[in-house]
């Protein structure tokens, strides 16, 4: 069983000139339980199904399972999605880790957020100038969540 471990962080600074690729990303969520999510996602050109299991008390880690599929079938499956989120993905290399930048689009507009994943728990890992508040575990902040309650609905709570 895989298990993604990853810590996730607002953006206060300018991260763009240290950016080495991005990617344009769409994704919804198919089918839900108590214990796992089914996520579909293209990636540019290529298509992803995602089953992700629940996450540990402390938001930071939790099962995943990925298999690349036709970017065709993706997009047909994203049709049973409620709704999906648009975002751009950077990647931002520092130290031997690689940040994941994710902007978000429509009602999540404005929304920045910074994801590191590691090999443990209590892993060392580096927090250059750009990255924020720690909102690991934060339910908020899980992409399918955002989807069901916008970041514009509650960023001014």
């Amino acid at each position: 069983m895989k298990k993604e471990i990853e810590r996730k962080f607002l953006v206060k600074g300018d991260f763009m000139p240290y950016v080495a690729s991005s990617t344009r990303i769409e994704q919804g969520y198919v089918a839900k339980s108590e214990s796992l999510t089914l996520r579909i996602r293209t990636r540019d050109e290529q298509g992803f199904l995602t089953i992700k299991g629940r996450s540990n008390e402390a938001g930071m880690s939790r099962s995943e399972w990925e298999w690349e599929i036709p970017v065709e079938e993706a997009r047909e499956l994203l049709s049973f999605s409620k709704g999906t989120i648009s975002k751009t993905r950077y990647l931002v290399p520092v130290g031997e880790h690689t940040f994941e930048v994710d902007r978000f689009y429509g009602e999540n507009e404005g929304l920045i957020v910074a994801e590191v994943e590691l090999g443990s728990e209590d892993e060392e890992y580096p927090r250059p100038e750009w990255l924020g508040e720690e909102v690991t575990g934060d339910r908020r902040y899980y992409n399918s969540q955002l989807l069901k309650h916008p970041y514009s609905q509650w960023r001014d709570e």
